[in-house]
C-alpha cells in the first residue's frame, strides 16, 4: 500500500483542506481546487477517509464504489462527513484540526468471491451483503488478524446474523498517509 511523501500525499492533503474548510468556515472545498494537486484524483473510485487523534479513531467514513464524478470530489465529501457527520463521534472542532492524523484509502473494484480462502485480513478489504445490509471492512487494520475475524466484523456492522448466509466481496486499497 503506498505511503506518503515528507508532507503527505496530495490525496491526504486534499483531505485536510476539506476538513479545515468545513470545520472553520463551514465551506464546502470546491474540488477544482483539487485538480492542480495530482491526476490521480481525476479519476473515480470509492475512498474512505480514517481520523485519528492521539492513536484513537476520531472519525471513519467511506464509499466502496464512486458516488461523484471525480476521487477529488469523493475525498471532499467523505472527509466532510468523517469529521462532522461520523455517528460515533461529535463533530470535529477547530482546535482539533491540527491534532488529527489523517489517512485516505482508495478502494479498488470489488471482486466476488466464492471461497474465504481467497481472503487475507492483511492484504484485502472486505464486503459482506444480504440484501440491502451491507457490512464493510478495510484490510490491514490493527487487530484483525484473521480472516473469521473480519468476516465476524463486517457482519456485525451490517446487523447480519452469524449462520445468515452472505454474499462476500473482496477489494484492495491504496493507503494514504
Amino acid at each position: 500500500m503506498p505511503g506518503s511523501t515528507a508532507k503527505g500525499s496530495p490525496h491526504v492533503q486534499l483531505a485536510r483542506a476539506a476538513i479545515e474548510a468545513w470545520v472553520k468556515e463551514r465551506r464546502i472545498l470546491d474540488a477544482a481546487e483539487a485538480e492542480d494537486l495530482s491526476r490521480a484524483l481525476r479519476g473515480r473510485a470509492g475512498a474512505f477517509v480514517s481520523l485519528k487523534k492521539r492513536g484513537e479513531l476520531r472519525g471513519c467514513i467511506g464509499t466502496f464504489q464512486p458516488t461523484r464524478e471525480t476521487l477529488a470530489e469523493e475525498i471532499i465529501s467523505n472527509a466532510i462527513s468523517a469529521a462532522a457527520r461520523d455517528p460515533r463521534f461529535p463533530p470535529v472542532g477547530p482546535e482539533e484540526i491540527d491534532e488529527l492524523e489523517i489517512s485516505v484509502d482508495v478502494l479498488s473494484d470489488p471482486e466476488a468471491v466464492d471461497d474465504i480462502a481467497q481472503l487475507d485480513p492483511r492484504r484485502y478489504g472486505v464486503i459482506v451483503q444480504r440484501g440491502s445490509r451491507i457490512g464493510l471492512l478495510l484490510p490491514d487494520l490493527e487487530g484483525v488478524d484473521t480472516v473469521e475475524e473480519q468476516l465476524d466484523i463486517a457482519r456485525r456492522k451490517a446487523g447480519i446474523g452469524q449462520h445468515e448466509p452472505v454474499q462476500i466481496y473482496r477489494f484492495t486499497v491504496d493507503r494514504y498517509h
